[in-house]
C-alpha cells in the first residue's frame, strides 16, 4: 500500500455551508458531482451529508434570520448617478486642461523676459 507524504489535513464545514451544499444538490436538473466539485468537495461527502439531512442530524436554524437583501436600483436612477458623475469628471477635466494651459503660459512668459 502506497504511503502519503503530505496527507490532506480534513476540514471542517460549518452547519451553514453543509446546508447551502444540500439545498444547493436538491435543485432541480442538477447532479451532486457537480454541486461537489463546485464547492471543491468530495461527492461522496455530500451524499453523507445529503443523508444526514433527511435523518435530520443536519438541522436548519430557524433563529437565524437571512441577511436582507440591498435593495436594488431601477435603471433609470443607475443612469441619472452616472450622468452625474460624467459631468462631474468633464467639468474636472476642463479645469485641468484650463490649469494645464495657464502653467504653460507662465512658463512661456517667464522665459521671453
Amino acid at each position: 500500500m502506497p504511503r502519503y507524504n503530505n496527507p490532506k489535513k480534513p476540514r471542517r464545514y460549518s452547519t451553514e455551508f453543509k446546508i447551502k451544499a444540500v439545498q444547493l444538490s436538491h435543485l432541480d436538473d442538477v447532479q451532486v458531482k457537480d454541486v461537489a466539485e463546485s464547492l471543491d468537495i468530495h461527492p461522496f461527502m455530500l451524499s453523507r451529508w445529503r443523508k444526514e439531512f433527511r435523518e435530520g442530524k443536519i438541522k436548519v436554524d430557524k433563529r437565524k434570520k437571512p441577511p436582507k437583501p440591498k435593495p436594488i436600483k431601477s435603471d433609470n436612477v443607475r443612469i441619472r448617478e452616472l450622468e452625474k458623475q460624467v459631468a462631474r469628471l468633464k467639468e474636472e477635466n476642463e479645469i485641468l486642461k484650463k490649469w494645464q494651459r495657464f502653467l504653460a503660459e507662465q512658463k512661456r512668459s517667464a522665459s521671453n523676459s
